[in-house]
Order: structure tokens, then sequence, then C-alpha cells
């Protein structure tokens, strides 16, 4: 019985820690979604982008991607995530702000791989809002 009852405080001890916060951006008929999920000091990452063209994109196709991995700290408040392409030899980079309200992303050149037509992983200088 008393190990049953140190597993059970373990497992519900270690659930305390984890933390998962969401992330959405509306901006005409593009949506961005960013999910991370921090377990202790690892952090883990996914944000998928689903683009329809807007008015002023007239012959540019919808597409959608996505991107998830683990992600290491590189500041205050900041947490970098750094994919490799499975087609080729480069890595798609997310540098991603956090504040109390949101977080701003800024993606590398070679995101690109890893992107269609009109979508981006990055947030255009905008912050993407906390859903709370």
């Amino acid at each position: 019985m008393k190990t049953s009852l140190f597993i059970f405080a373990l497992l519900f001890s270690g659930s305390l820690l984890a933390a998962t916060d969401h992330y959405v951006l509306r901006d005409g008929n593009h949506v961005h979604h960013l999910k991370i999920t921090k377990l202790n000091d690892e952090y883990n990452v996914s944000m998928d982008v689903d683009f329809e063209p807007n008015a002023d994109e007239k012959n540019a196709k919808a597409c959608s991607a996505e991107i998830a991995g683990e992600a290491k700290s590189s500041g205050e408040n900041k947490i970098t995530l750094k994919k490799r392409s499975e087609e080729e030899a480069n890595f798609c980079t997310l540098d991603i702000t956090l504040s109390a309200t949101g977080a701003k992303v800024e993606q590398s050149k070679d995101c690109d791989n890893f992107l269609s037509s009109i979508c981006h992983f990055t947030s255009e200088g905008k912050e993407i809002p906390k859903v709370k």
C-alpha cells in the first residue's frame, strides 16, 4: 500500500510541473497556432499554420504546414526550436519570444523548405495571443 501511495505521489507531483500554453493568431484568412509544453526545464513546441489566400493574394494557393520538436531555452523568455529537414541537409529554426500575453515567432530562411505557397511560421512582428 505504501508503495502504491509513493508511486501515485511521484506521478502526481510530476504532472504539477508540466504546463501547456496555446497561442492562436487569426490574421485575415491566415491562422497561426503555437503550442508550448514545459516539463521541468524541457520544452516541446509545435506550431501549425493554415493559410487561405487573402484578397491581396489572388493567385496564391492555400497551404498548411506543421513543425514540432524539442526546444531549448535561449535566454529569458526566449526559446528556440531547431528542426532538421527530412529532404535536405538544413534546419528550420524558430526563435520564440514569450510575454505574459502572447508570443512572437521569427523563422530562419531555411524554414522555406518546410513551407509552400504563402505559408510562413513567422508572426511578422505581431504577437500571437495566449489562449486563456
